[in-house]
C-alpha cells in the first residue's frame, strides 16, 4: 500500500501524543514494506523534504502552501489511503484530501478540540463535519472517544490504539522514598492553575514540570516563582523523566481523548493522580485517584503566542489533590498498593494491543467507490486517465463534426 499522512503539526521533531501515535503507525507500516509519506507543518519557511526513519516528510510552514503540497503529493504519489489527522484546525487539509483523494480518506480523530464537530470543538463547521462523516473510515484511540464521535457525528469509529509503549518488559520506577511530583505540558487547558495551587500549599514537597506545546511565557513565569518547582528538559526518552518521578499529576481541564502519558507512567509502576475529563478515566483502567473537575466549556476570542484560544477556567479547590498526594506520599503501603495496581492494569492493556492494527484495518477497507464516482472531477484523475478521457472527447468531437 501507499500511505500519505497529513496534519498541521510538526513531525520533525514530533511533538505531542497525536504526532507520536501517527509516527508509530507509519513506522510500523513502512517496516512492513508499505510506502509512506507525510505532509505536515514546519517551524521554518517553505516546503522541505526531510526524513523520519523510513518516512519522507514534506514539512511546510505556510498553511496555503501546505494544502498545495498535499494536492501535488496526492497526484504524484497516488496513495491508496490519505490519513488526515485531526490536528487541522481550519479543516483545509481534510477539504483538500476529500477533493483530491475521493473515497480514500481516513480521519484520525485524536484531538476533539480540533474536530469540526462536537461540543468540545474550537471551530465547529457543518461542511467540515460533513467531510469527516464522508471519510472511508474514522479511527479513535479509545472507546470513550469513539462514543463521543458517534454521538456528535453519527458515525461509528474503529478503536485502534497505537503500539506506542514498546514491547517491554517495563522497568518498575516506583519510588516511595524520593522523586518529583511531575506534570507534563503545564498550561491552562492541562490544569496548571491546580498544579500551581497544590505546589504553593505543599512547599516541603518537590515538584517538576516538562514544558510542552501549550506552555506560555506567563506559565513559565508563574512556575519560576515557586522555589520547589524544577523545570525539566524535554526528553528524547520518556523514561528519563519518569525515572525522576514519584507521582504523576495530570489535572487536565479540557476534554482529553485518552492520556498516553498516564499509561506510560502506570506501566512503570508510578501512581497517577488525574482529573476525570474525557478519556482519562479510561486510561486509568480502573485504578484509583481520579478527581472530578469542571471541564473547560468556553474560550475567549483571544489567542496566546501558540495561537491557542484562551480558555475560561473556573476556580478549583486544590484540597482533593493535596489530600490524594498526601495519602500517597506519607503512606508506604498505600503507595505500593496503587503502584502495583497501576502497573498490572497498564501491562494488561498493553498486552492486548495489536501492533499491526492500523495496517490490518486499512487492508480490510475498500475505497468508497460510490462517493468517488459522485465527486470525481478531471482534476482527481491520474495523468494517464486524464489523457485517455481527453482523447475520447477529442474523437467524439471529430466524429460529430
Amino acid at each position: 500500500m501507499r500511505i500519505l499522512l497529513t496534519a498541521t503539526a510538526s513531525y520533525v521533531p514530533p511533538r505531542g501524543g497525536a504526532t507520536r501515535s501517527n509516527l508509530i503507525w507509519l513506522d510500523r507500516m513502512a517496516q512492513a514494506g508499505h510506502a509512506c509519506r507525510i505532509v505536515c507543518g514546519a517551524s521554518g519557511e517553505g516546503a522541505e523534504l526531510r526524513f523520519h526513519s523510513s518516512l519522507a516528510v514534506f514539512a511546510v510552514s505556510e498553511p496555503a502552501r501546505r494544502v498545495q503540497v498535499l494536492r501535488a503529493q496526492i497526484r504524484e504519489f497516488q496513495p491508496d489511503w490519505v490519513l488526515v489527522s485531526s490536528e487541522d484546525l481550519g479543516h483545509g487539509l481534510l477539504r483538500e484530501a476529500q477533493h483530491s483523494a475521493v473515497g480514500r480518506v481516513i480521519y484520525l480523530a485524536h484531538t476533539p478540540q480540533f474536530f469540526p464537530f462536537g461540543p468540545a470543538s474550537w471551530n465547529p463547521e457543518p461542511q467540515g463535519a460533513e467531510l469527516a462523516a464522508r471519510a472511508a473510515g474514522i479511527v479513535a484511540i479509545g472507546h470513550h472517544m469513539a462514543g463521543y464521535i458517534e454521538r456528535a457525528l453519527g458515525r461509528q469509529a474503529v478503536v485502534i490504539h497505537p503500539p506506542i509503549y514498546g514491547t517491554g518488559p517495563f522497568r518498575n520506577l516506583a519510588n516511595f522514598e524520593a522523586g518529583l511530583i511531575t506534570m507534563m505540558n503545564p498550561c491552562a487547558v492541562k490544569g496548571i492553575s491546580i498544579f500551581l495551587a497544590v505546589a504553593e500549599r505543599m512547599p516541603d514537597r518537590e515538584f517538576g514540570v516538562v514544558p510542552g506545546w501549550g506552555t506560555t511565557r506567563d506559565d513559565r513565569r508563574a512556575l519560576a516563582r515557586l522555589a520547589n518547582v524544577a523545570v525539566l528538559p524535554n526528553p528524547r526518552n520518556i523514561e528519563d523523566v519518569l525515572a525522576r518521578t514519584r507521582v504523576l499529576l495530570m489535572p487536565s481541564l479540557w476534554y482529553e481523548g485518552f492520556g498516553l502519558i498516564v499509561m506510560e507512567a502506570m506501566l512503570r509502576g508510578i501512581p497517577v493522580v488525574s482529573s476525570d475529563v474525557g478519556g482519562l478515566a479510561e486510561a486509568k483502567q480502573g485504578t484509583g485517584y481520579v478527581i472530578p473537575v469542571r471541564t473547560i466549556e468556553r474560550y475567549q476570542a483571544i489567542f496566546d503566542e501558540h495561537a491557542m484560544p484562551l480558555p475560561v477556567v473556573e476556580a478549583h479547590d486544590p484540597a482533593p489533590w493535596i489530600a490524594a498526594l498526601t495519602q500517597l506520599l506519607t503512606n508506604r503501603p498505600e503507595y505500593e498498593r496503587e503502584s502495583r495496581a497501576s502497573k498490572e492494569a497498564a501491562e494488561r492493556f498493553v498486552c492486548g494491543l495489536d501492533a499491526g492494527g492500523m495496517e490490518h484495518y486499512l487492508r480490510s477497507l475498500a475505497p468508497r467507490a460510490e462517493t468517488q464516482a459522485a465527486h470525481a472531477t478531471i482534476e482527481t484523475l491520474s495523468p494517464e486517465k486524464r489523457a485517455l478521457l481527453l482523447e475520447r472527447l477529442r474523437k467524439r468531437k471529430v466524429g460529430s463534426g
